[in-house]
């Protein structure tokens, strides 16, 4: 036994030196795939800046439906999502995801700020005479300043998202400077993003989930209430 308890103690610095090279590893692969993901792997209206690129938006943009991991409220608005993602040249499940956090399919929706409708968009950015609860009117203003976004994150998924919710004067800021929620759209938006990716459901999605136990789950219930009725007409743009 003390031989035994010897060597230990001898080998001990060679065990502690590759219990933190594995924990280093596993960070660094962690960090590795969320520049991948949410930087250099997604193509964007912002980002497509080679032909491998531009071909994954493209199939994107032609796909049929949102990815499954969004909420039937959502899922609504599917056949609109498309139409506006090949219109502005978005992927639709971008567009989705911040759909999902604003308003959940939520079209009449206004916010204690003064956020109106679909994509809860500021009452400056519309012209003068708009309506802005208009699911139209209401997605090019917003598309409009998401793409914004995205052109100065430089196609960061993360950093637009952040930059929908709290202005575009955070992006350049970093994590430490930006309010709570900021930070949680930040988390929420590039995560629901990243599931959507991954063909995720909505009961797979932990980020959807953590989404709708703070919350969001009120939101949605809102807006089936204000969907019902339309359920019956003609689900199409």
């Amino acid at each position: 036994m003390r031989m035994l308890y010897r060597l230990w103690v001898a080998f001990l610095p060679l065990q502690l030196l590759m219990i933190i090279g594995a924990v280093g590893m596993t960070a660094g692969v962690m960090a590795a795939l969320v520049v991948v993901l949410l930087r250099g792997g997604i193509p964007t209206a912002a980002s497509a800046a080679n032909p491998a690129q531009e071909a994954a938006l493209h199939a994107r943009l032609t796909r049929d439906r949102i990815a499954p991991v969004f909420t039937p409220e959502v899922q609504f608005w599917s056949p609109w999502i498309m139409k506006w993602s090949r219109e502005y040249g978005v992927d639709p499940d971008i567009l989705a995801t911040v759909i999902q956090i604003e308003s959940c399919g939520h079209y009449l929706v206004n916010s204690p700020a003064g956020a109106q409708g679909l994509f809860q968009v500021m009452p400056f950015h519309f012209a003068e005479g708009e309506n802005m609860l208009d699911p139209e009117t209401n997605a090019k203003r917003g598309i409009n300043y998401l793409i914004g976004g995205l052109q100065r994150a430089d196609g960061h998924i993360g950093l637009a998202m952040a930059g929908y919710n709290g202005g575009w004067g955070v992006i350049p800021r970093g994590w430490g400077r930006w309010v709570t929620e900021t930070r949680n759209y930040y988390r929420w938006g590039s995560l629901i993003y990243m599931d959507a990716l991954a063909g995720k459901t909505t009961q797979q999605s932990e980020a959807l989930q953590s989404w709708l136990n703070a919350g969001g789950v009120n939101l949605c219930r809102q807006a089936a209430q204000v969907l019902a009725p339309l359920q019956a007409t003609p689900n199409a743009p």
